[in-house]
C-alpha cells in the first residue's frame, strides 16, 4: 500500500496543475498587494513572446527619463536573432503581474511573475543581465519555461537601467572611446550597492512563492534559479546563501566576482589599452598589442571583412563596463584623466577600499543545491578562464573543505556541480550574425535546465563536466571531456 501511496504522490508531481477557475488578479494581490507599488495584472490569452502586451514598451513607465526602463532592448541583449530564439508552438493563458517593490528604499526594485492556468507544480526565477529590467530574460527563458508550464518569476536586482548624461557628470561614463555620448548607470547612485544583486533574487522567489500558493493553492514543490551574465552571477548567490528558496540553478555565462585578480577590473583594462594600437595594426594577429589582449586572458579575434568581433567588444562593452564597475567600487578613481585602459586594481588596492567592494559580494563557491554553468569558449567580456573556470575552480576548493570537515554542511554529499563549455560560444547571441564561426549557447542553456530538473527531481545523474563541440549537444559520453582544448575552433 505505502508503494502504491508513494507512486500517487509522485504521478501527481509529474502532471500538470490546472488552477479549473482560471488565476484571477485579486487572488494574487489578497496575498502581494501590501508588498507592492504601482502594480500593473492582467489575465493574459497567451504569457509568450508572441503577445505583444508579454513584453511592455520602451520608456513606458511614467516619470522616468529615456532609457531608464527598456524592456523591448532587454530581452534581445541576451537572445539570439529573431529566427534563431526559443521555438513558440502553443499560446500559454494565465495571469502577468509587473510591480514596483514597495519596500525597497531606492524606489526602483521592479517584480515580474507570470502565472500559467496549466501549472506543472514548479517555478522558476531569473536573474538579469547588465542593469536590465525584469523583462531582460522573456526570450531567453521565460518563453521555454512557460510552455511548459512552469510558474516564471524575474526582477532587476534592485536597480534601472541608465539615463543619458554628458561628460561633466562625476558619475557619467561615455559608452565607448570614440563616442561623444555619455551615460549615467544608476547602478552607481548613492544606495545601489552590488550587494542588493542578491537581495533582489531573493525577494523575488519570496514574493513569487508567495504569489504561486495564492493562485495555485499550495507552493511550488521545486524552486529553480536562472540567468545569464550578472543574472547568472544572482543563480550563483542564490545557491550558495538560499538553499530553503532554491532546489538548483542554471548560471549561463556569469560574471566572477572576487577580490583577487584576476577579475573583472583586471581584465577590462589590458584590453582597452591595446586595442587602439591592434587596429592601427590593421587587426594583425601578431602584433603586439593582439598578444597583450590574449595575454590578459581573451580569447583570439575573430575577423570578417571590415568587422573585428573585439572591434564588437570594444564598441559596446569593454570600456563602458569597466568605467560602470570602476565608478561603483572605486570612485575616487580618475576615470578618464587617470584612464580607462590604464587602470591598475593592484596598484588601487593601497589607495582605496575597491577590494573590500568587491569582497562584500564576492561569490563563494559553497553551493548548496546542484548548479549548472554553461559558458562559452570565445566570450571577450567574461574570459572563460578568468569567469566560468574560475568559478569552477572556487566550488572545487568549496568542496574539498566540506569533505575535510572544515565547514558547516550537513550533507551527505556536497550539491552536483557541472560546467558545460560551449566550443566557440561568446557572451551576445547576436554576434554570430556577423561570426558565422560563433556557436549559440541559448539552447545548452535550455537543455542543461532540463538536466538539472532531472538530477533534482529524479536523482539523475547529471553528464560531466566537457567541452560541447561546434554543432554538438550535452552529452552522457563526452568526445571532449573537461575543457575545450582551444578557445577557437576553426
Amino acid at each position: 500500500m505505502s508503494r502504491m501511496i508513494r507512486s500517487a504522490a509522485l504521478l501527481l508531481l509529474l502532471v500538470p496543475f490546472s488552477a479549473g477557475a482560471a488565476v484571477t488578479c485579486a487572488d494574487v494581490l489578497k496575498v502581494l498587494g501590501p508588498s507592492l507599488a504601482d502594480v500593473s495584472c492582467f489575465a493574459s490569452d497567451d504569457l509568450t513572446t508572441n503577445n505583444p502586451l508579454t513584453t511592455p514598451a520602451n520608456n513606458s513607465l511614467p516619470g522616468l527619463p529615456p532609457f531608464a526602463f527598456t524592456p523591448i532592448t532587454d530581452r534581445s541583449v541576451i537572445a539570439p536573432s529573431a529566427g534563431k530564439r526559443t521555438p513558440i508552438t502553443k499560446a500559454v493563458p494565465g495571469l502577468q503581474l509587473d510591480a514596483r517593490i514597495a519596500g525597497d528604499p531606492q524606489g526602483q526594485a521592479r517584480f515580474l511573475l507570470r502565472l500559467p492556468n496549466d501549472w506543472n507544480g514548479r517555478l522558476v526565477v531569473a536573474g538579469a543581465s547588465g542593469t536590465r529590467s525584469e523583462f531582460n530574460g522573456d526570450f531567453a527563458w521565460s518563453d521555454y519555461v512557460v510552455q511548459k508550464g512552469y510558474a516564471y518569476a524575474s526582477q532587476n536586482k534592485g536597480v534601472l537601467n541608465l539615463q543619458l548624461s554628458t561628460g561633466t557628470d562625476p558619475l557619467g561614463c561615455r559608452l565607448n572611446p570614440a563616442s561623444p555620448v555619455f551615460v549615467h548607470f544608476y547602478d552607481n547612485d548613492p544606495g545601489q550597492l552590488f550587494t542588493r544583486w542578491a537581495e533582489f533574487m531573493i525577494k523575488a522567489a519570496e514574493l513569487a512563492r508567495d504569489g504561486v500558493r495564492a493562485s495555485y493553492g499550495r507552493p511550488p514543490r521545486y524552486t529553480y534559479a536562472v540567468g545569464t551574465s550578472n543574472g547568472g552571477y544572482q543563480v550563483r548567490r542564490a545557491v550558495e546563501i538560499a538553499p530553503k528558496l532554491f532546489d538548483g540553478g542554471v548560471d549561463w555565462e556569469g560574471t566572477f566576482v572576487d577580490p583577487h585578480a584576476p577579475n573583472i577590473l583586471t581584465d577590462l583594462p589590458p584590453a582597452i589599452l591595446n586595442f587602439p594600437d591592434y587596429t592601427a595594426s590593421g587587426f594583425s594577429a601578431a602584433s603586439t598589442a593582439a598578444k597583450n589582449i590574449q595575454a590578459a586572458g581573451y580569447p583570439p579575434d575573430i575577423v570578417a571583412g571590415t568587422a573585428s568581433l573585439w572591434g564588437f567588444y570594444s564598441a559596446q562593452f569593454w570600456e563602458v563596463t569597466q568605467c560602470q564597475w570602476q565608478k561603483r567600487l572605486d570612485p575616487a578613481y580618475d576615470t578618464y584623466v587617470s584612464g580607462t585602459g590604464t587602470y591598475n586594481y593592484v596598484h588601487r588596492l593601497s589607495f582605496s577600499d575597491v577590494g573590500a567592494q568587491l569582497a562584500a559580494f564576492a561569490t563563494t563557491g559553497e553551493i548548496q543545491r546542484p548548479l549548472v554553468t554553461v559558458a562559452g569558449t570565445m566570450d571577450a567580456l567574461l574570459p572563460i578562464d578568468h569567469h566560468a573556470r574560475a568559478y569552477a575552480r572556487k566550488v572545487a576548493a568549496a568542496a574539498k573543505h566540506r569533505d575535510r570537515g572544515h565547514s558547516d554542511w550537513d550533507g551527505d554529499r556536497s550539491p552536483a556541480y557541472r560546467l558545460y563549455e560551449v566550443q566557440n560560444g561568446n557572451h551576445i547571441e547576436t554576434f554570430q550574425d556577423t561570426f558565422a564561426q560563433l556557436e549559440l549557447i541559448e539552447p545548452h542553456a535550455q537543455r542543461a535546465f532540463d538536466l538539472l530538473v532531472d538530477q533534482v527531481e529524479r536523482g539523475a545523474t547529471l553528464p560531466p563536466d566537457q567541452c560541447i563541440p561546434r554543432g554538438g549537444e550535452i552529452s552522457d559520453s563526452p568526445a571532449q571531456p573537461g575543457h575545450c582544448a582551444n578557445f577557437f575552433a576553426p
